[in-house]
């Protein structure tokens, strides 16, 4: 019997054109094992409905097209089913994508749906809120504020939001109870990472692993400006780990405290609560991976 794929594909998310992706799906999904449905949304949240009735409907595989945002939606919609979430990245940063080795081509990343390669994936539950990737409470949640506000997209749009932000941003402060001990600092990022990098090749915790039932919790202290240069470099190479104003905590259970209420899961900004309390739910999610 042939498997049974949805392809949600959001009109509006990425950074190319989506014409000519149900014809590539024709021409390189493999036929013998699938067969296939393309939906295209409407409206916020209608993702989150498709992938509901996916489940309702045993779906076999729901793929993402579309950026962080359609993946987040999705893949957090599919968690705790035997529906498995396959993507498609065609957004700006594709953080999780890339994290899980799939190809940024969309025929490859269609060739990669037919290899089948799936592994079972830990998820992170913040109060009610469930992320897939990255998570974050410090400056890089006010960035992603101000991108969802955006006209443009990409890696610049980004980078001109840092440095027309950074020098107005005050550091928050923090206090972090895990693994028995409590911590309290005031911080420029406080970052809780599933996955290693935030998109476009900036890893912010490389060591991190999306299947051992940890999270790691990433704190950067209040810097001046002189030294940016240097930390986004180490962002870049998969460094970050190595600088003096890092610090990581690794566990799968903690209870986190800031002063400010703004956030984004998986580069989505929400307002959230100012107590956070942190759980990995281990392999709750099956994702098809490249290999």
């Amino acid at each position: 019997m042939k498997k049974r794929i949805w392809f949600i594909i959001n009109p509006v998310a990425g950074v190319r054109r989506k014409d000519d992706i149900p014809a590539l799906i024709r021409e390189n999904l493999n036929h013998i094992i699938f067969d296939f449905e393309i939906n295209y949304t409407t409206h916020k949240g209608h993702a989150q409905e498709l992938a509901k009735e996916a489940i309702d409907k045993n779906i076999d595989i729901v793929c993402a097209v579309g950026g962080d945002g359609s993946v987040h939606e999705i893949g957090t919609s599919l968690i705790g089913s035997k529906v498995l979430l396959a993507i498609i990245p065609i957004g700006s940063g594709n953080g999780l994508a890339r994290h899980m080795h799939i190809p940024l081509s969309i025929k490859k990343a269609i060739e990669c749906i037919n290899d089948q390669h799936k592994i079972a994936m830990d998820t992170v539950l913040v109060n009610e809120q469930a992320f897939l990737g990255i998570s974050g409470y410090g400056f890089d949640a006010l960035v992603a504020e101000k991108f969802v506000g955006s006209t443009k997209r990409g890696l610049m749009t980004y980078l001109k939001i840092v440095l027309r932000e950074f020098f107005k941003y005050n550091p928050i402060n923090i206090s972090v109870d895990a693994n028995g001990q409590v911590k309290k600092l005031p911080v420029m990022l406080c970052t809780l990472a599933n996955t290693k990098q935030w998109g476009n090749g900036l890893v912010v915790s490389p060591n991190s692993d999306a299947t051992d039932g940890k999270v790691e919790l990433i704190l950067l202290k209040p810097f001046s400006f002189w030294r940016l240069p240097v930390l986004a470099m180490q962002f870049l190479f998969r460094r970050s780990d190595k600088s003096a104003l890092m610090e990581i905590i690794s566990f799968d259970k903690a209870t986190i405290r800031v002063s400010e209420n703004i956030a984004h899961y998986d580069g989505e900004s929400m307002a959230t609560k100012g107590v956070l309390h942190v759980k990995v739910v281990p392999k709750s999610l099956q994702i098809l991976v490249g290999k």
